[in-house]
Protein backbone atom coordinates (compact mmCIF):
# COMPACT_ATOMS: atom_id res chain seq x y z
CA UNK A 1 0.00 0.00 0.00
CA UNK A 2 1.32 3.43 -0.89
CA UNK A 3 2.65 5.36 2.38
CA UNK A 4 0.17 8.63 0.92
CA UNK A 5 -2.73 6.57 0.42
CA UNK A 6 -2.54 5.04 3.95
CA UNK A 7 -2.11 8.92 5.52
CA UNK A 8 -5.11 9.97 3.44
CA UNK A 9 -7.24 6.82 4.87
CA UNK A 10 -6.08 7.25 8.43
CA UNK A 11 -6.11 11.46 8.11
CA UNK A 12 -9.53 11.87 9.79
CA UNK A 13 -8.51 9.67 12.49
CA UNK A 14 -5.75 11.55 13.61
CA UNK A 15 -4.85 13.88 16.24
CA UNK A 16 -4.48 17.79 15.47
CA UNK A 17 -0.86 17.63 15.76
CA UNK A 18 -0.62 14.59 13.46
CA UNK A 19 -2.83 15.66 10.80
CA UNK A 20 -0.33 18.79 10.87
CA UNK A 21 2.40 16.13 10.05
CA UNK A 22 0.30 13.94 7.69
CA UNK A 23 -0.59 17.28 5.93
CA UNK A 24 2.99 18.43 5.57
CA UNK A 25 3.62 15.36 4.13
CA UNK A 26 0.88 14.54 1.30
CA UNK A 27 1.31 18.38 0.20
CA UNK A 28 5.20 18.16 0.23
CA UNK A 29 5.94 14.91 -0.31
CA UNK A 30 8.26 15.43 -2.96
CA UNK A 31 10.50 17.35 -0.62
CA UNK A 32 10.70 15.04 2.23
CA UNK A 33 13.88 13.38 1.08
CA UNK A 34 15.72 16.86 2.11
CA UNK A 35 14.26 16.55 5.37
CA UNK A 36 15.53 15.22 8.92
CA UNK A 37 12.65 14.41 11.63
CA UNK A 38 14.34 17.05 13.68
CA UNK A 39 13.86 19.23 10.65
CA UNK A 40 10.17 18.37 9.90
CA UNK A 41 9.32 19.02 13.68
CA UNK A 42 10.89 22.41 13.65
CA UNK A 43 9.17 23.06 10.20
CA UNK A 44 5.67 22.25 11.74
CA UNK A 45 6.49 23.86 15.79
CA UNK A 46 6.16 20.33 17.37
CA UNK A 47 8.40 17.83 19.28
CA UNK A 48 10.80 15.19 17.14
CA UNK A 49 8.99 12.68 19.45
CA UNK A 50 5.68 13.68 18.15
CA UNK A 51 7.31 13.05 14.24
CA UNK A 52 8.66 9.53 15.36
CA UNK A 53 5.07 8.36 17.39
CA UNK A 54 3.59 9.21 13.93
CA UNK A 55 5.65 7.05 11.86
CA UNK A 56 5.53 4.12 14.24
CA UNK A 57 1.43 4.40 14.66
CA UNK A 58 1.38 4.14 10.59
CA UNK A 59 3.28 1.04 10.95
CA UNK A 60 6.75 1.77 10.53
CA UNK A 61 9.51 1.29 11.97
CA UNK A 62 10.83 4.78 12.08
CA UNK A 63 10.75 8.03 10.12
CA UNK A 64 13.81 6.78 8.03
CA UNK A 65 11.46 4.32 6.94
CA UNK A 66 8.67 6.26 6.25
CA UNK A 67 10.89 8.73 4.36
CA UNK A 68 11.96 5.91 2.37
CA UNK A 69 8.34 4.85 1.46
CA UNK A 70 7.37 8.09 0.27
CA UNK A 71 10.47 8.53 -2.19
CA UNK A 72 9.56 5.20 -3.70
CA UNK A 73 6.19 6.50 -4.18
CA UNK A 74 7.16 9.36 -5.81
CA UNK A 75 9.58 7.51 -7.91
CA UNK A 76 7.23 5.32 -9.07
CA UNK A 77 4.49 8.17 -10.29
CA UNK A 78 7.36 9.85 -11.70
CA UNK A 79 7.67 6.64 -13.84
CA UNK A 80 3.91 6.60 -14.73
CA UNK A 81 3.57 3.53 -12.45
CA UNK A 82 1.34 5.41 -10.04
CA UNK A 83 -1.05 8.45 -10.21
CA UNK A 84 1.09 11.51 -9.70
CA UNK A 85 -0.15 13.33 -6.65
CA UNK A 86 -1.97 15.88 -6.69
CA UNK A 87 -0.55 18.89 -4.59
CA UNK A 88 -1.77 21.86 -2.85
CA UNK A 89 -2.49 24.81 -5.65
CA UNK A 90 -1.53 22.39 -8.33
CA UNK A 91 -5.61 22.46 -8.97
CA UNK A 92 -5.43 25.93 -11.22
CA UNK A 93 -2.62 24.54 -12.97
CA UNK A 94 -3.69 21.08 -13.88
CA UNK A 95 -7.44 21.80 -14.22
CA UNK A 96 -9.00 19.00 -14.16
CA UNK A 97 -6.56 16.08 -14.31
CA UNK A 98 -5.61 17.57 -10.97
CA UNK A 99 -9.22 16.44 -9.28
CA UNK A 100 -9.06 13.42 -11.36
CA UNK A 101 -6.16 12.40 -9.18
CA UNK A 102 -7.44 13.38 -6.26
CA UNK A 103 -10.63 12.05 -6.57
CA UNK A 104 -8.81 8.89 -7.68
CA UNK A 105 -6.51 9.04 -4.01
CA UNK A 106 -10.14 9.46 -2.41
CA UNK A 107 -11.90 6.29 -3.58
CA UNK A 108 -8.86 4.19 -3.00
CA UNK A 109 -8.45 5.75 0.41
CA UNK A 110 -11.84 4.89 1.07
CA UNK A 111 -11.55 1.37 -0.68
CA UNK A 112 -8.91 0.35 1.89
CA UNK A 113 -10.71 1.05 5.14
CA UNK A 114 -13.81 -1.22 3.78
CA UNK A 115 -12.15 -4.19 2.66
CA UNK A 116 -14.33 -6.68 0.48
CA UNK A 117 -15.81 -8.27 3.71
CA UNK A 118 -17.86 -5.46 4.98
CA UNK A 119 -18.72 -4.17 0.96
CA UNK A 120 -20.11 -8.32 1.04
CA UNK A 121 -21.66 -7.77 5.09
CA UNK A 122 -23.67 -4.76 3.88
CA UNK A 123 -25.14 -6.19 0.46
CA UNK A 124 -26.20 -9.65 2.58
CA UNK A 125 -27.75 -7.54 4.97
CA UNK A 126 -29.84 -6.04 2.35
CA UNK A 127 -30.37 -8.95 0.40
CA UNK A 128 -32.02 -10.59 3.47
CA UNK A 129 -33.80 -7.82 4.44
CA UNK A 130 -35.18 -7.86 0.65
CA UNK A 131 -36.26 -11.17 0.94
CA UNK A 132 -38.34 -10.99 4.26
CA UNK A 133 -38.71 -7.56 5.32
CA UNK A 134 -37.89 -4.02 4.07
CA UNK A 135 -35.15 -1.75 3.65
CA UNK A 136 -35.60 1.66 5.26
CA UNK A 137 -32.70 4.47 3.54
CA UNK A 138 -32.89 8.16 5.35
CA UNK A 139 -30.82 11.43 4.29
CA UNK A 140 -30.98 14.48 4.93
CA UNK A 141 -30.08 17.91 3.16
CA UNK A 142 -27.05 16.87 0.49
CA UNK A 143 -26.92 13.41 1.89
CA UNK A 144 -30.26 12.61 0.42
CA UNK A 145 -29.09 13.11 -2.97
CA UNK A 146 -27.23 9.78 -2.52
CA UNK A 147 -30.23 8.21 -0.04
CA UNK A 148 -32.77 8.99 -3.15
CA UNK A 149 -30.79 7.71 -5.89
CA UNK A 150 -29.68 4.13 -3.56
CA UNK A 151 -33.40 3.41 -2.27
CA UNK A 152 -34.02 3.92 -6.96
CA UNK A 153 -31.30 1.55 -7.29
CA UNK A 154 -32.82 -1.13 -4.80
CA UNK A 155 -35.88 -0.80 -5.78
CA UNK A 156 -35.01 -1.86 -9.70
CA UNK A 157 -34.03 -5.02 -7.79
CA UNK A 158 -36.99 -5.68 -6.50
CA UNK A 159 -36.28 -4.97 -3.17
CA UNK A 160 -38.62 -2.95 -1.36
CA UNK A 161 -37.57 0.28 0.24
CA UNK A 162 -39.33 3.03 2.51
CA UNK A 163 -37.03 6.12 1.85
CA UNK A 164 -38.13 9.18 3.49
CA UNK A 165 -36.03 12.47 4.23
CA UNK A 166 -38.11 13.96 7.15
CA UNK A 167 -37.29 12.49 10.21
CA UNK A 168 -40.66 12.80 11.64
CA UNK A 169 -42.19 10.44 8.77
CA UNK A 170 -39.24 8.04 9.22
CA UNK A 171 -40.08 7.59 13.11
CA UNK A 172 -43.68 6.48 11.96
CA UNK A 173 -42.38 4.41 9.14
CA UNK A 174 -39.81 2.90 11.91
CA UNK A 175 -42.48 1.68 14.02
CA UNK A 176 -43.57 -0.82 11.50
CA UNK A 177 -40.03 -2.28 11.64
CA UNK A 178 -38.74 -5.69 12.77
CA UNK A 179 -36.25 -8.20 13.14
CA UNK A 180 -34.79 -8.43 9.63
CA UNK A 181 -35.06 -4.92 8.48
CA UNK A 182 -32.05 -2.77 7.56
CA UNK A 183 -31.92 0.67 7.79
CA UNK A 184 -29.31 3.19 5.92
CA UNK A 185 -28.92 6.43 7.65
CA UNK A 186 -26.61 8.44 5.40
CA UNK A 187 -25.02 11.12 7.28
CA UNK A 188 -21.17 12.68 6.51
CA UNK A 189 -20.54 13.90 9.59
CA UNK A 190 -22.80 11.57 11.83
CA UNK A 191 -23.70 14.01 14.13
CA UNK A 192 -27.64 14.59 13.46
CA UNK A 193 -29.75 14.08 16.99
CA UNK A 194 -32.62 13.20 15.51
CA UNK A 195 -31.01 10.37 13.01
CA UNK A 196 -29.00 9.18 15.98
CA UNK A 197 -32.49 8.98 17.37
CA UNK A 198 -33.75 7.01 15.14
CA UNK A 199 -30.71 4.29 14.61
CA UNK A 200 -31.49 3.63 18.15
CA UNK A 201 -35.23 3.24 17.70
CA UNK A 202 -34.70 1.02 14.72
CA UNK A 203 -31.94 -1.32 16.98
CA UNK A 204 -34.70 -1.43 19.60
CA UNK A 205 -37.36 -2.99 17.03
CA UNK A 206 -34.36 -5.49 16.50
CA UNK A 207 -33.52 -4.16 13.15
CA UNK A 208 -29.81 -4.08 11.80
CA UNK A 209 -28.81 0.08 11.21
CA UNK A 210 -26.03 0.56 8.58
CA UNK A 211 -24.61 3.95 8.60
CA UNK A 212 -22.87 5.94 5.92
CA UNK A 213 -20.58 8.94 7.24
CA UNK A 214 -17.25 10.26 7.01
CA UNK A 215 -14.26 8.40 8.32
CA UNK A 216 -14.26 10.66 11.94
CA UNK A 217 -15.35 9.31 15.68
CA UNK A 218 -19.00 10.31 15.49
CA UNK A 219 -22.09 9.14 17.60
CA UNK A 220 -24.07 7.78 14.41
CA UNK A 221 -21.38 5.40 13.95
CA UNK A 222 -21.74 4.28 17.24
CA UNK A 223 -24.94 2.87 16.81
CA UNK A 224 -24.37 1.00 13.54
CA UNK A 225 -23.98 -2.82 13.46
CA UNK A 226 -21.96 -2.01 10.21
CA UNK A 227 -20.30 1.01 8.55
CA UNK A 228 -19.50 2.11 5.39
CA UNK A 229 -17.12 4.77 5.75
CA UNK A 230 -15.98 7.92 3.21
CA UNK A 231 -12.32 9.23 3.59
CA UNK A 232 -11.77 12.34 1.53
CA UNK A 233 -9.77 15.43 2.24
CA UNK A 234 -8.70 18.69 1.09
CA UNK A 235 -8.22 21.73 2.75
CA UNK A 236 -10.00 23.77 0.01
CA UNK A 237 -14.32 24.19 0.87
CA UNK A 238 -14.86 23.47 -3.01
CA UNK A 239 -12.64 20.46 -3.45
CA UNK A 240 -13.86 18.51 -0.38
CA UNK A 241 -16.98 18.10 -1.19
CA UNK A 242 -16.62 16.70 -4.32
CA UNK A 243 -13.90 14.35 -3.35
CA UNK A 244 -16.56 13.02 -0.56
CA UNK A 245 -19.34 12.73 -3.11
CA UNK A 246 -17.29 10.77 -5.57
CA UNK A 247 -15.99 8.47 -2.91
CA UNK A 248 -19.07 7.49 -1.63
CA UNK A 249 -20.59 7.05 -5.33
CA UNK A 250 -18.05 4.34 -5.52
CA UNK A 251 -18.64 2.66 -2.47
CA UNK A 252 -22.31 2.45 -3.47
CA UNK A 253 -21.44 1.30 -6.69
CA UNK A 254 -19.91 -1.58 -5.05
CA UNK A 255 -22.49 -2.82 -2.82
CA UNK A 256 -24.94 -2.30 -6.07
CA UNK A 257 -22.64 -4.75 -7.72
CA UNK A 258 -22.28 -6.92 -5.38
CA UNK A 259 -25.74 -7.50 -5.24
CA UNK A 260 -26.46 -7.93 -8.64
CA UNK A 261 -23.34 -10.25 -9.60
CA UNK A 262 -24.43 -12.27 -6.38
CA UNK A 263 -28.07 -13.04 -7.04
CA UNK A 264 -29.10 -14.01 -10.69
CA UNK A 265 -33.02 -13.04 -9.74
CA UNK A 266 -31.81 -9.60 -8.73
CA UNK A 267 -30.03 -8.97 -12.14
CA UNK A 268 -33.25 -10.38 -14.08
CA UNK A 269 -35.59 -8.48 -12.00
CA UNK A 270 -33.30 -5.14 -13.02
CA UNK A 271 -33.19 -5.99 -16.74
CA UNK A 272 -37.06 -6.53 -16.56
CA UNK A 273 -37.97 -3.17 -14.63
CA UNK A 274 -35.42 -0.94 -16.86
CA UNK A 275 -37.48 -2.93 -19.97
CA UNK A 276 -40.62 -1.87 -18.24
CA UNK A 277 -39.11 2.19 -17.57
CA UNK A 278 -38.03 1.76 -21.33
CA UNK A 279 -41.93 0.71 -22.55
CA UNK A 280 -43.37 3.71 -20.25
CA UNK A 281 -40.81 6.50 -21.61
CA UNK A 282 -41.51 5.88 -25.46
CA UNK A 283 -44.59 7.22 -27.25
Amino acid sequence: MSPLVKIRSERDQMSAVERRVADFILENAHLLRDYSSQQLANALGISQSSVVKFTQKLGFKGYPDLKYSVSEAIARADNGDAPALARAGEGEEEGPGALWRQKSEAEEASRLINPPEVIHAIATAIEQAGRAGKVFIIGLGEDDIYARNFALRLSLLGILTVHNFDTARMTANVSAAGAGDVLLVFSEHGNHPALCKIARYFRERRGKVITVTRHTANPLRTLADIQLLVSAHDERPYIQPLLYQSALQHLLDNVFVRLCEEHDDRHAQLLANLERIQLMLEP
